[in-house]
């Protein structure tokens, strides 16, 4: 597996596509996934630090996975089939039972992981394929899409809330 971050949020004022870039971490590869509006949305307040008053979806599991005592410890980006990634969230309950692994969307996996902050790896063979079609790194700048770019502050993750070990 390899640790990535996320490098860049790009919306778009028109459509329902966006795209997040992430970064291998003191690497050069990179590579585009494309999202929905609202995981897009979710992943922009995370970074910017911007919480609606009522509780997001992702905000809503994170918040459920604290409260069983449970603490998310990273998200695998595991597979690209058809220009589709495949990822699963690994939850280690409370106490020492074995870790969890469920499937889910990488979009809501990142929005999950950056609200957690906790790494994001991504298997070291979909990041070749991934970054052999996009290039290294450096994403399209403010002027590449009908809409702004909108980046993360600055190039490390944003910190986390505060994470829940089990038992607290």
């Amino acid at each position: 597996m390899v640790d990535m971050l996320l490098a860049r949020v790009v919306t778009y004022d028109q459509g329902e596509q966006h795209t997040i870039y992430l970064r291998e971490r003191g690497g050069t590869r990179g590579f585009p996934i494309l999202i929905g509006a609202h995981e897009a949305a979710e992943i922009q307040r995370v970074v910017t630090g911007r919480e609606p008053p009522r509780p997001s979806t992702h905000r809503l599991a994170h918040d459920t996975i604290g409260a069983l005592g449970a603490v998310l410890e990273r998200v695998e980006i595991t597979a690209l089939r058809k220009g589709t990634f495949f990822a699963q969230l690994v939850i280690q309950p409370a106490g020492k039972a074995p870790a969890v692994v469920v499937d889910a969307r990488p979009s809501d996996s990142i929005a999950l992981a950056l609200r957690a902050g906790c790494p994001i790896h991504v298997a070291a063979d979909v990041v070749a394929a991934a970054a052999g079609d996009a290039g290294p790194a450096s994403p399209p700048g403010p002027s590449s899409g009908p809409g702004p770019s909108k980046p993360p502050p600055n190039d490390d993750p944003p910190p986390p809330k505060k994470r829940r070990k089990p038992g607290d």
